[in-house]
């Protein structure tokens, strides 16, 4: 175990090498923060630091830098999360109250969360494997031609045209509309199929068709919209740290470029706590190697529909960056629940 003392210039290390992008020495250390002894005492603590894999040295230079081990235990044990201010808090509510719809409120927060961190900005939609209904609404457009549209409990909506195999009347599709919504309205997607099963049997002989063709529908578009899907900001951010990749930032744009990598670094939404993987912890692509993902669940009702988070260098900032992400994900969640 560490001494209090080489924790603190395991802390210092991090903080100076993040703000300053340079490899950190003994002197400026000693002379930055009030460690309390004297520059050869932190010379050997930081040879102790690096014996154990916690800094490196980058090249000759005096100086050394944090690595994977070091800022993963700068994360677990010294770093606290640093709130955002009263200015930024409020920035970002009124932000995102003015979203007009889901993928609006998507949008705006991966714009939000690239801003406020100044890295790569991953948001994943509201699972709907995870989300109940709202309402179905059953439109006639012709004689035997009907629309539904399912919302769901985080806002999303999904339109779908139903061509029924014979007329459907005006009384007819009121009727089916109310014992749908009776059965389903509130209820998770995957308990659907099984709440609706005998429904058709429950209508007259002529308009069981319509009914199966209709719940068809309706099944079809659970499945299909349990797809996960993804919206990504800020890459541009990336160039920025040229000199923070080993070789060159291709393979982490490339790495970006895969929806199943992103939804493997994001997590589980049920893992809802902020995650940080560093380094070489992202081993879902071999890009990914040089990078480190601080995400977090987002979702109404104290439970996650889905991820949100950012990917950047691991020299990063993270009590700023966990602190947005957290926050972000928080008002995130008040919107889908005021929804």
């Amino acid at each position: 175990m560490l001494s209090e003392r080489r924790l603190e210039v395991l802390r210092a290390i991090v903080q100076d090498y993040v703000g300053t992008e340079e490899p950190v020495g003994s002197k400026a250390l000693t002379e930055r923060h009030a460690l309390g002894v004297s520059p050869a005492t932190v010379r050997n603590d930081m040879a102790v630091l690096e014996e154990e894999g916690f800094i490196a040295q980058p090249h000759t230079s005096a100086g050394r830098i944090p690595t994977d081990k070091g800022y993963r235990l700068f994360v677990d044990r010294l770093a606290g999360v640093k709130p955002l201010s009263s200015p930024e808090r409020r920035a970002i509510q009124n932000f995102l109250d003015s979203a007009v719809d889901l993928d609006d409120v998507v949008a705006r927060t991966v714009r939000l969360l690239a801003q406020l961190t100044r890295q790569v900005a991953v948001v994943q939609y509201p699972s709907l494997t995870r989300s109940t209904v709202r309402h179905v609404e059953l439109l006639s457009l012709a004689a035997a031609r009907l629309m539904l549209v399912l919302i769901t409990d985080t806002g999303r909506v999904e339109q779908r045209m139903v061509d029924c195999p014979a007329p459907f009347g005006e009384a007819s599709l009121a009727d089916l509309r109310a014992r749908l919504n009776a059965r389903v309205v509130g209820r998770r997607f995957a308990d659907v199929p099984q709440l609706v099963q005998d429904l058709p049997e429950s209508f007259e002989p002529e308009d069981r068709g319509t009914v199966s063709t209709v719940l068809a529908t309706l099944l079809e578009t659970l499945v299909e919209e349990t797809e996960e899907r993804l919206m990504i900001g800020g890459t541009a951010n990336l160039t920025r740290f040229g000199h923070d990749f080993p070789l060159t930032i291709r393979p982490v744009l490339e790495a970006l470029e895969e929806q199943v990598v992103l939804l493997k670094l994001l997590g589980e939404a049920k893992e809802s706590g902020m995650t940080v993987r560093i380094g070489h912890e992202n081993n879902a692509h071999e890009g990914l190697n040089s990078t480190s993902v601080v995400s977090v669940g987002y979702g109404s009702g104290g439970e996650a529909v889905a991820k949100l988070g950012v990917v950047g260098p691991t020299r990063m900032d993270y009590p700023g960056t966990m602190g947005a992400v957290r926050a972000v994900a928080r008002y995130v969640g008040q919107i889908l629940a005021e929804s």
